[in-house]
């Protein structure tokens, strides 16, 4: 049976979204305050939510996720159909849709993005849309996407933004005889279709985004989007900066707010503290590689990583970091996210197995290991300082190395790291994604840890062409049996996004895949006052 979808509504009521009991005012600068500086804004080629948070305001995909996270709606594709066999679908590119210097998007630059996303020589999000066989044009303004086999999450990948539409021409035009050389080019000034594009970036202080003139959808009030004349996205990576700049109106927003600080500005005037659905969950990422650095590695033993485990009291680093807004982990994926198995809390805090166990791996007397923490981020300071005294009892001796973003990320990719505190988010309404970055081998070496678990590389294999829903509940069910004892990580929490807003700010939303998306905000004149 062949399936067809459209739905223009949808996409007003999400990209309307400012309040509908007040009328929206148009113009003006929202200064949202980051914990971290982005690294490279190019769609296929990054690794980081610092850089994937920010793209959907540059870069349009041909679906757009659903305020909810869990469906599709139309982006730069108006219409889509997915054949009877599964194998070919067919979308209808949205009338009038141009790139922010003004040039119609055609089938042509579709083709080449999704062909470009779709290599695996570039970059390591491909296995989204392994899938994709052959992208063609199909008349003058619609594309099909041939498949290898059925995929079923090939809609879901179509709002993921390593599937951004770019410029073909203007792309390969840039100075260089790689992808990647002509990327870092293009990324300097790129353009997107996006309802914002890139003016000013002074790295590590401040990126300014303006309205994109030719942007496609309508507000409220019958107008293009964006409301805004332009984001500021503003670095401060200590949390308690943060917090004073907003609240001295330096900032008009603040991610990650820290839970010890959400309840006094839930009661705070002219604040909105909000905690937004998520599939975020919080963990510690350990090498299981047999030397790090050249030295062996104790965490290389998975008895070791189950006596971390039992030696740590979740309970309370929720209670005691998140204030309760936290609940514990039953898998290494989300609660949220679609075909999560767990039953129950992971590794249950039980000091006795806890030591037993680092007894039978040869490690009574404990050892000394690094752990890389956040410099300013007060949520992962604590948590650093809680796992000291609970691995203490184990006789495990944990150095809190407290580092920036940048320096932590590039020791994370080169492996040369012992442990780190890590967060991760869905990008798509599918258990793939995260199942293939945390747990399928071939991808990062499993979050760059080293793991490698060859019934997981199979079975992750062949889920990515089971249509039988019943057959692909089971494989995912195996993998996280297999991955949560075993695997690479400490599990310690799921949480909300926690961002503050000034009540002058209307519209904005940071979706439960994490995106934070400006399009419908606005700020009242009241903000300027």
């Amino acid at each position: 049976m062949k399936m067809t979808f459209t739905g223009a509504f949808a996409a007003a009521l999400m990209l309307s979204a400012a309040q509908p009991s007040l009328a929206v005012e148009r113009g003006g600068t929202l200064v949202y305050g980051r914990y971290a500086d982005s690294l490279f804004l190019d769609p296929v080629l990054n690794d980081a939510n610092v850089d994937i948070w920010v793209l959907s305001n540059l870069y349009d995909t041909l679906l757009l996720p659903t305020d909810d996270g869990q469906g599709v709606q139309p982006g730069l594709a108006t219409k889509w159909a997915v054949s009877a066999d599964g194998k070919t679908v067919t979308l209808q590119l949205r009338p009038g849709a141009k790139f922010s210097n003004g040039r119609a998007i055609t089938p042509d630059d579709v083709v080449w993005s999704l062909e470009r996303a779709a290599n695996p020589k570039e970059g390591i999000w491909n296995f989204l849309i392994s899938s994709i066989d052959k992208v063609v044009a199909d008349g003058a303004d619609g594309v099909k996407i041939m498949l290898k086999h059925p995929d079923p999450a090939i809609l879901q990948a179509l709002t993921v933004f390593n599937t951004a539409v770019m410029p073909k021409a203007e792309f390969e035009a840039e100075p260089g005889t790689t992808d990647e050389a002509k990327a870092r080019e293009f990324a300097k000034a790129p353009i997107g279709s996006g309802p914002f594009v890139l003016k000013d970036w002074v790295h590590g202080q401040s990126m300014t985004l303006v309205r994109n003139p030719y942007y496609w959808a309508e507000g409220s009030d019958g107008k293009p989007l964006p409301y805004l004349d332009s984001v500021v996205f503003k670095v401060v990576p200590d949390d308690a900066t943060r917090i004073l700049q907003l609240q001295s109106g330096g900032l008009d927003g603040a991610e990650f707010i820290p839970y010890a600080r959400v309840q006094e500005l839930k009661k705070m005037s002219g604040i909105n503290m909000e905690l937004y659905p998520s599939t975020r969950v919080e963990f510690v990422t350990l090498n299981v590689r047999d030397e790090v650095n050249g030295k062996p590695n104790p965490l290389a033993n998975p008895e070791v990583r189950q006596a971390l485990n039992y030696a740590t009291n979740k309970q309370a680093i929720i209670q005691i970091v998140t204030h309760g807004v936290g609940s514990p982990m039953s898998s290494f994926m989300s609660s949220a996210t679609p075909l999560h198995a767990g039953k129950g809390e992971l590794f249950p805090y039980d000091l006795a197995k806890a030591k037993a166990l680092m007894a039978k791996a040869g490690y009574a007397k404990g050892f000394s290991v690094p752990l890389l923490v956040l410099a300013g981020n007060q949520d992962e300071l604590s948590i650093g300082t809680l796992l000291q005294q609970m691995w203490g009892q184990v006789g495990v001796k944990l150095e809190l190395q407290q580092v920036d973003n940048a320096t932590r990320t590039d020791a994370y990719r080169k492996g040369a790291f012992s442990m780190r505190l890590s967060a991760w988010t869905d990008d798509i309404a599918d258990p793939s994604e995260i199942t293939s970055y945390f747990a399928y081998s071939p991808t990062i070496q499993a979050l760059h840890s080293g793991w490698k678990n060859d019934t997981v590389d199979k079975l992750f294999v062949e889920s990515q062409s089971q249509t039988d829903a019943a057959k692909r509940k089971e494989e995912y069910a195996k993998i996280q049996e297999i991955f949560n004892a075993t695997g690479p990580t400490v599990p310690l929490y799921q949480t909300p996004y926690p961002v503050a807003l000034r009540k002058d700010v209307h519209g904005f939303v940071q979706i439960p895949l994490g995106n934070n998306i400006f399009r419908a905000a606005w700020v009242s004149k009241k903000a300027s006052n």
